[in-house]
């Protein structure tokens, strides 16, 4: 500001004129705010332990509220060469958290000092973001399942909203905790050694098919990703086959 007074009416007047001289609206003295419903959102994500490594699937879609309004979106995103990352929630969320993980490997690749970032330093990342997130009172609104193989080493983890984290050979995520974690859990522990890919996409075929008869926020139409000591892979596009002649019996509707 002037401080010279005969110069006080000459910046008035050129205030006037400037928006961007002007002084704060009210708007700059609201509180921060901060998202309480999340408005594009994805389903569950099922991922197990076979006996090569790590197999994950989610379907495609992107719900606006009840509305199935994106219909060919991954919730499957590759980091590095030996991790997926697969995303329950807030896509734009998922979005910003890719991002940020990218901007990380690309610093690392530069760095050229023959380090790189394995799967338990990708969740170990991932929770201390969503935990830092969540005492901020703004958190991401994820459910995320980190899967893969290190050396030989099986990694699968899950990280929740709040910075909850743990470790188990069969996780799923939204409505597929209640729905798809008893099929897992049945077909997978104890075998996590013996499991073979087939058995494996058979198990993951029969999760997303009953994930699609009874969770209405999805569509037949999943990704599915498998990560071994070879790096990854993740499918184009598919769907499994459906029986719905059952619906003929039921009435009372």
């Amino acid at each position: 500001m002037e401080n010279f007074p005969s110069q006080w009416q000459l910046e008035h007047e050129y205030a006037q004129h400037n928006p961007m001289y002007s002084q704060p609206t009210m708007h700059a003295y609201d509180p921060i705010t901060a998202t309480l419903h999340p408005t594009i959102t994805g389903t569950s994500v099922i991922a197990l332990t076979y006996k090569d490594g790590i197999m994950m699937a989610a379907d495609s879609l992107a719900s606006y509220g009840s509305l199935a309004r994106f219909r060919s979106v991954q919730r499957l995103a590759p980091v590095g060469t030996h991790t997926i990352i697969g995303a329950s929630g807030d896509i734009s969320d998922f979005q910003y958290l890719i991002h940020n993980l990218e901007s990380i490997m690309i610093k690392e690749h530069y760095a050229d000092d023959g380090h790189v970032l394995a799967t338990p330093n990708i969740n170990e990342y991932l929770f201390r973001l969503m935990y830092k997130r969540r005492t901020k009172i703004d958190p991401l609104w994820l459910g995320l399942i980190i899967g893969g193989v290190t050396k030989g080493q099986k990694f699968l983890g899950y990280v929740g909203q709040k910075g909850t984290t743990f470790q188990a050979s069969t996780i799923a995520t939204g409505f597929g905790a209640y729905l798809a974690s008893p099929i897992l859990r049945n077909n997978v522990e104890g075998k996590e050694d013996t499991l073979t890919e087939e058995e494996a996409i058979k198990i993951i075929d029969d999760c997303m098919r009953v994930l699609f008869y009874r969770d209405a926020r999805t569509i037949n139409k999943f990704h599915r990703a498998k990560i071994t000591d070879a790096g990854f892979e993740i499918t184009e596009p598919y769907s499994v086959d459906t029986e719905w002649n059952f619906a003929l019996d039921v009435e009372g509707y």
